[in-house]
């Protein structure tokens, strides 16, 4: 069977699944494919993009972002880039030159206008050499004018700024033990965001949707975080949180839990290598996993989110919305 025909059999096969899995578990509906509405608003997420080899797909992702845009008729008002954004060293910290090619150039302002809302993942915090995290937390500072946004390593914002409809909370998921050559965040700063978090949560919300954005997954294909969970998916469910973005598997997913109010996304084909073999190891009920290059498209109204994973040809490769009371349809 030729390759192309044989991944538009196995898309196929896994949209069927999931779909099938969804109806009968009875809380989704499945509708037919909803044109991308330009009259919203819109925002790009990528995670695990700042390879330190070849730069060739973090560039072919960009550029299908870019095409998509056009091809749709939309301008995206932020990129949120979900951390794993410098592999390698970044040699001078916020002077290096990675981030002209890879972040300036590579994002452009006249394609994409910013904020640029950023994060940080594990990769961020290894030492090649140290300082990179902080590096990150600085540049905005020395470089006025940039659309890099991390104003924390834990932070809060609404969107858009004009006549807001999304609460997004960034969040430092850097939970692992930390070792000479791999930091993390440690015991007081963890009991600071956890705080935090709380404190954020219990706030009145005045916002249609409630989105939280990690580097690493609660739940994914490649195998669910005990820890996480742990910490965070309590709360998820407590205050009814609509969707948790992520990275780190560095693929395109989304999985559901019957009777969970989350949606957990990951995307994590920014443009370093893929996870190719999907095996299933999360505790999901019903699951979409592609191991492909791309980003994810979330284009926000009153009405619902519409949450769309685009390969890094432009393709859609699946999409779902959900509406404000937590209602799902497979588009």
């Amino acid at each position: 069977m030729p390759v192309d025909q044989l991944h538009s059999r196995r898309q196929f096969l896994q949209t069927f699944g999931f779909s099938a899995a969804a109806l009968f578990a009875g809380r989704f509906n499945l509708r037919a494919a909803a044109r991308v509405d330009a009259q919203a608003e819109h925002m790009f997420l990528l995670g695990d993009w700042g390879a330190a080899g070849s730069i060739d797909p973090q560039r072919q992702v960009a550029q299908a972002m870019g095409s998509y845009a056009r091809e749709q008729n939309i301008a995206p008002s932020a990129l949120f880039l979900l951390g794993d954004n410098f592999y390698g060293q970044l040699d001078g910290g916020a002077a290096c030159p990675r981030w002209q090619t890879q972040f300036e150039e590579m994002y452009p302002p006249s394609q994409f206008r910013g904020p640029c809302y950023s994060l940080l993942g594990n990769h961020d915090y290894n030492v090649e050499p140290a300082g990179k995290a902080e590096a990150q937390l600085a540049y905005a500072a020395a470089h006025p004018g940039t659309r890099w946004t991390m104003p924390a390593k834990w932070y809060r914002f609404d969107f858009p700024q004009d006549r807001p409809l999304v609460t997004f909370l960034a969040l430092d998921s850097n939970y692992q033990k930390a070792t000479p050559e791999k930091l993390s965040l440690n015991a007081e700063e963890r009991t600071a965001q956890a705080m935090w978090l709380k404190a954020e949560l219990a706030k009145p919300r005045t916002t249609r949707f409630l989105v939280v954005c990690g580097h690493h997954p609660l739940y994914s294909n490649a195998g669910d975080s005990s820890v996480l969970i742990a910490e965070w998916d309590s709360l998820f469910r407590e205050h009814s949180a609509h969707l948790y973005f992520c990275g780190h598997i560095h693929d395109l997913e989304h999985l559901e839990f019957d009777g969970h109010p989350t949606s957990f996304i990951v995307t994590g084909g920014g443009g370093t290598t893929l996870r190719e073999k999907q095996t299933y190891k999360s505790t999901a009920l019903n699951r979409f996993s592609e191991g492909v290059h791309g980003f994810t498209h979330l284009q926000i109204t009153d009405e619902r989110l519409v949450i769309r994973h685009i390969d890094g040809d432009g393709r859609q490769l699946h999409a779902f919305a959900k509406t404000p009371p937590g209602n799902v349809e497979l588009l």
